[in-house]
C-alpha cells in the first residue's frame, strides 16, 4: 500500500532532500546538492522566493519506506501577474513504480484544483532562476548543478499518465580548442567604436555587488518577452547575491556598458563543480568546502548561467564582444569545454549567439502538463 504524507518539519524536510541520495546511489551522472542548502531553500524565513509562492511537500511511503517525493507550488506572480492559472511541481523523484507517481502527482492537482488553477506543469522550481524539466536524452552524461537529473522512467510515467509535452529544453556543450577566434575579435573592435561600449572586468567579488541591482533590471528587461517569464524581486535579488555571486569566479562575470554608463549586457559563467560535489556527498564538511574551493581554481570546464542583453541591442553585436572577453579569460584560465544549459527551444535568439560554435546537443529535457 502507497501512504502519501504532506511534511513539515526540518527532520522531514532533511528526508525529503535526501532521498535521490538513494535512488542514484552510484550513479556517475547524478550530482548530489548540497544537503543544508537544500534544506534552506524549503526555510520560509531564508529563501524569499517563498513569500510569493505556496508550496507543500510530499513524501510517499511503501512498506513504511520513502519511495518518492514532490513539491506541489503556485506562484502566485505567475498568477497574478502573468494571468496563468498554474499549480507547479518539482523536486520530483520516485522508484520505479507508475502508482507512485500517480498518487504524487493527484496531490499536486489536489492543490491546483484548491485554489481553481486550470493546469499542472513541471517538474519545475519555484522561479526562473531555478531547475527545469525532466531529462529525456543524455541519461548517460554529467549533470550539472543547476539541473534536475532523473532515469528514463519518469517520463515514461508522466505519459502513461497523460501528461503531454508542454515545454522543450536542451542542453550543448563546444570545445575552446575548436574555435576560431579571428571573426568576433575583429567584431568586437567595430561594435565597441561604433557604439561606445566598454567592458566591466572584475577580480574581486566585492567590485561586482555594486552592479548586481543594474544586472537583475536588465535581466527582467531582457526576458520579459518570453511567455514564461516571472521578474525578479528586490528580495530574490539580495538573496542570490548572498547565495551565488561571491561564489562565483569575478573572471567569469562580465558587465557591458553604453557610452552613457548604462547597463546593456551581461554574462555569468561559472565554474564545472559537478565532479567536486560528486566528490563531496552532500557535505560542506568536512571535505566538500576543499574540493568545491579546489574545483573554482582549477577546472578546466565552465557552465554558462545567465545572460542579458537589452533590447535595443540585441541585433547590434554585443555578442561578439562577449566571445572576446571571454575567450581572452578562457585562454588565461585554460578552459577546455564550454557547457550550456537548458535553453528553451523557442528561444532562438539565444541559440543563434552559438550557432558560429559548432556546439554538440548531448541532453534534451521538457516539463509536462496536465489540465485541471
Amino acid at each position: 500500500m502507497i501512504t502519501i504524507k504532506q511534511i513539515h518539519t526540518k527532520k522531514e524536510i532533511t528526508e525529503f532532500v535526501k532521498f535521490p541520495f538513494k535512488i542514484f546511489k552510484g550513479n556517475n551522472c547524478w550530482i548530489p546538492p548540497i544537503i543544508s542548502e537544500e534544506v534552506e531553500t524549503f526555510d520560509k524565513t531564508k529563501n524569499p522566493a517563498l513569500k510569493t509562492a505556496e508550496v507543500e511537500l510530499y513524501l510517499a511511503y511503501k512498506n513504511n519506506e520513502i519511495v518518492g517525493r514532490v513539491a506541489a507550488i503556485i506562484n502566485w506572480d505567475e498568477v497574478n501577474l502573468q494571468k496563468k492559472k498554474k499549480v507547479r511541481f518539482g523536486w520530483f523523484d520516485v522508484i520505479d513504480n507508475i502508482e507512485v507517481t500517480k498518487a504524487l502527482l493527484n496531490k499536486v492537482y489536489e492543490l491546483g484544483k484548491k485554489h481553481g488553477m486550470e493546469m499542472a506543469e513541471g517538474p519545475i522550481g519555484f522561479t526562473n532562476l531555478d531547475k527545469v524539466g525532466v531529462l529525456t536524452e543524455g541519461f548517460d552524461q554529467l549533470g550539472t548543478m543547476v539541473s534536475w537529473y532523473n532515469h528514463p522512467y519518469y517520463k515514461e510515467h508522466f505519459e502513461k499518465l497523460g501528461m503531454t509535452v508542454e515545454k522543450e529544453y536542451f542542453e550543448s556543450y563546444f570545445s575552446m580548442n575548436a574555435i576560431n577566434p579571428e571573426p568576433f575579435q575583429r567584431a568586437s573592435k567595430m561594435i565597441k567604436e561604433r557604439y561606445g561600449v566598454r567592458v566591466l572586468n572584475f577580480t574581486k567579488s566585492s567590485q561586482v555587488m555594486p552592479y548586481v541591482d543594474q544586472m537583475f533590471d536588465l535581466f527582467n528587461e531582457s526576458y520579459s518577452a518570453l511567455q514564461t517569464f516571472v521578474p525578479i524581486n528586490d528580495e530574490m535579488r539580495d538573496y542570490f547575491k548572498k547565495k551565488y555571486i561571491s561564489f562565483i569566479n569575478p573572471e567569469y562575470i562580465k558587465f557591458f556598458m553604453d557610452k552613457n554608463d548604462k547597463m546593456i549586457g551581461f554574462t555569468i559563467v561559472m565554474p564545472s563543480f559537478e565532479r567536486a560535489m560528486q566528490k563531496a556527498k552532500g557535505k560542506l564538511f568536512p571535505f566538500g568546502f576543499y574540493h568545491l574551493l579546489k574545483a573554482k581554481k582549477a577546472s578546466e570546464e565552465v557552465v554558462f548561467y545567465l545572460i542579458g542583453i537589452s533590447p535595443e541591442y540585441q541585433n547590434k553585436g554585443i555578442t561578439a564582444i562577449i566571445f572576446d572577453e571571454y575567450y581572452k579569460v578562457f585562454k588565461q584560465m585554460n578552459i577546455k569545454k564550454f557547457i550550456r544549459t537548458q535553453e528553451l527551444e523557442e528561444n532562438h535568439a539565444m541559440h543563434n549567439l552559438w550557432k558560429n560554435f559548432n556546439p554538440t546537443i548531448h541532453k534534451r529535457r521538457r516539463t509536462y502538463k496536465k489540465d485541471l
